[in-house]
């Protein structure tokens, strides 16, 4: 894939939101929060990647979706009913999607990082979870979780039963839950930096973008080539921006 950036145009990148966490009324805050982020950046925004976890838990079934959410849903297909491109890539807490956003918001769902080219620079991104070494326990998990007849079982279960379920593994479960990912372990430990460098020995990238760990990090990881960890919107509020020269991690203030 090409991006062609005009002339004062940018693409932004930004993960880990976790709406719906810890209860209702504080995520409200931080969804406004965001919300007031996307009506800011389109001003410029040529495309839009949101990799993954927008959501603390999200499962569709056949002709149902998790309540709530309306201000951010509504405001993505606002912006995409504009013309701004925006890919979702899903991410450990919101494996489950289906074709939801693809057809009520004509957003495009990515299951594995993807790789990019804007003005000569070329970028492979995606949500990180289950990539590099390590990890077993969670990509032991994530393959059941995906499999199409572990989901095809679940949805039998009706949504008052299925989606309470959903959120307690999504919080109690710590190979899902993410809490251990927010941590530095020092660069030679963060897998993820490990996998770009494992990349580059096959191909030059100039950037890898990924979320999943909740730290903003900036690594170089080869000769004019750099790790960003896009942080979250829990704690840190940040997100990546690219100016058709360079990547820069920012904070929303």
């Amino acid at each position: 894939m090409n991006i062609n950036l005009p002339q004062y145009k940018k693409i932004y990148f930004a993960s880990d939101q976790h709406f719906g966490i810890p209860n209702h009324e504080k995520s409200l805050v931080r969804e406004k929060k965001f919300v007031q982020w996307l009506d800011s950046i389109k001003l410029d925004a040529e495309a839009i990647f949101l990799l993954g976890d927008l959501f603390d838990c999200w499962f569709e079934y056949k002709s149902v979706v998790p309540k709530g959410f309306v201000r951010v849903l509504g405001k993505l297909a606002e912006i995409r009913d504009s013309g701004i491109a925006i890919h979702f890539f899903v991410g450990n807490h919101d494996l489950w999607m289906l074709d939801y956003f693809e057809k009520e918001l004509n957003i495009p769902i990515h299951y594995r990082p993807l790789e990019f080219i804007s003005n000569n620079k070329t970028f492979l991104i995606g949500h990180g979870d289950g990539l590099g070494p390590g990890d077993k326990g969670y990509k032991r998990m994530k393959k059941v979780f995906t499999n199409p007849f572990s989901k095809w079982l679940y949805r039998w279960l009706h949504p008052d039963w299925g989606m309470p379920l959903a959120q307690y593994f999504s919080t109690k479960n710590k190979l899902i839950s993410g809490d251990e990912d927010v941590v530095f372990l020092g660069e030679e430990n963060e897998w993820l930096v490990q996998y770009a460098k494992k990349k580059l020995e096959t191909k030059h990238y100039d950037y890898f973008v990924f979320g999943h760990r909740h730290l903003p990090m900036e690594i170089e990881v080869g000769e004019q080539s750099k790790y960003i960890n896009l942080g979250d919107w829990i704690s840190y509020f940040t997100y990546g921006v690219f100016d058709g020269e360079k990547m820069m991690l920012k904070k929303n203030n």
